[in-house]
């Protein structure tokens, strides 16, 4: 099982948000980092200071087999500057070296655990265990040691239960996961960092899931058979949405994002680069990166080595890789192509002769109902409620929405409006169907 196209998504999900623009420091939108599937430590969210420790999902698989679970996430690091003063080192708030001026701030690294072969209708709890860290780097100008970045990474400590519960459809099994952070903290034991910063440095970031199956498959929750629509209903989830995701092999996958997406998400191939926003034009943002200053640069480059690898990329675009940003076709796939904007070329469309079932009775031109307005689209609705009309024609939209066209009984102008085509337009659910009469004029 290759996972590298899928992974190309997951990635895009774990840095959502991880930097925003002008990706500086002391930007206002900078200020709070992390904005998405974030586990924080017990009691930070009670606290004011960090998020719940918790995220659930529900998936669903049409039989039984194995499950890999991976694990994805950033671990935050603080980085701390230090000048050198003869032999001695003493943290700074700021050191301006080779133009770029380092300030201490939060990074993060990326991290995948995976639990493989877990077998479907076997409970199993999962501890989870990341360890932590210190690394250093020098900072030298004109041949000299200047200064150095002190990164710490703390240890994390969580729990991931895996239990299968049976479907209401005896083909599907019910899959849940929870994951957990059980890391303590206090929120005074790092001098100089806000609540916040101290909730964060034992927090998950960007968390999500990756599963894969063997000897089994999993069925969509947003467009799966009609027959799992039941159960697709009775998955529940916590701070998160499963979507389906296509890996090399061609099988689905499913992504637990932290973020909503749809089934099948994919990354433009015009994109050079992560942005941190994968809900942003790429376009818009690499120009806007190329209006800063090179003060406002040099401030986002010792933000952190990301945005620096950002303003890199961006300086030296060519001009044929800013076109693709601009826009692309896609080839359709193959096959009869209706234009669904033209009623009169989609011989599907038929509204003199569509019927619906309303309360298990056909619904169609001619047939008489009371209206019941409660949509509350405007004021002439409940002018008409409780009144009488003739259905003149049903539409279906390309949302999949159903209108059902009429004209008032009795109405002198009927004739008038069935030849112009302007009726009032009502959904299944506003309207009771009525018995025939016979001279219903």
């Amino acid at each position: 099982m290759t996972l590298i196209a899928a992974r190309q998504v997951a990635d895009a999900v774990l840095y959502e948000g991880y930097l925003l623009y002008p990706y500086r420091a002391s930007s206002a939108k900078n200020q709070v980092r992390w904005q998405f599937g974030i586990l924080g430590p017990e009691g930070a969210a009670a606290a004011g200071v960090g998020e719940p420790p918790a995220m659930s999902a529900e998936v669903l698989l049409q039989a039984q087999g194995t499950v890999d679970v991976y694990v994805r996430f950033l671990q935050v690091q603080s980085r701390v500057v230090e000048k050198r003063v003869g032999e001695q080192w003493h943290p700074v708030q700021a050191l301006l070296v080779g133009g770029t001026r380092w300030i201490p701030y939060h990074e993060a690294v990326s991290r995948e655990l995976a639990f493989g072969d877990l077998t479907v209708g076997t409970p199993h709890l999962l501890p989870v265990a990341v360890p932590g860290g210190e690394e250093l780097e020098e900072l030298w100008e004109n041949g000299y040691l200047v200064g150095r970045l002190v990164r710490t990474r703390w240890p994390l400590t969580a729990s991931l239960s895996v239990v299968t519960s049976a479907g209401t459809d005896p083909r599907l099994a019910r899959l849940s996961l929870r994951l957990v952070n059980h890391t303590g903290w206090t929120p005074g034991d790092l001098p100089g960092w806000k609540a916040r910063d101290v909730a964060a440095r034992v927090s998950f970031v960007g968390t999500h899931l990756l599963l894969t199956a063997t000897g089994t498959d999993f069925v969509s929750l947003l467009d799966g058979p009609h027959w799992s629509g039941a159960d697709a209903k009775n998955c529940h989830q916590g701070r998160c949405w499963p979507v389906l995701i296509a890996d090399d092999d061609g099988k689905d996958a499913v992504l637990v994002a932290p973020i909503i997406l749809g089934d099948h998400p994919t990354i433009a191939p015009e994109s050079a680069g992560d942005l941190f926003d994968a809900t942003e034009i790429d376009e818009i943002l690499t120009l806007r990166v190329m209006t800063m200053t090179e003060e406002e640069k040099a401030d986002a480059r010792g933000t952190d080595p990301r945005a620096a690898a950002l303003l890199a990329r961006c300086d030296s675009m060519s001009n044929d890789a800013m076109g693709l940003l601009h826009g692309a076709r896609r080839d359709e796939e193959a096959g009869e192509q209706i234009p669904w904007w033209d009623a009169d070329q989609d011989a599907r469309a038929a509204p003199e002769s569509d019927v619906i079932l309303i309360d298990e009775v056909a619904v169609h031109k001619g047939t008489r109902v009371l209206l019941r307005p409660s949509r509350r689209a405007d004021a002439q609705d409940i002018f008409l409620a409780g009144l009488t009309a003739v259905v003149a024609r049903i539409y279906f939209d390309v949302d999949g929405q159903t209108h059902v066209a009429v004209s008032l009984e009795g109405d002198p102008g009927a004739d008038l409006y069935d030849t112009t085509g302007r009726f009032y337009y009502f959904g299944p659910e506003e309207i009771e169907p009525l018995p025939a009469r016979e001279d219903s004029r």
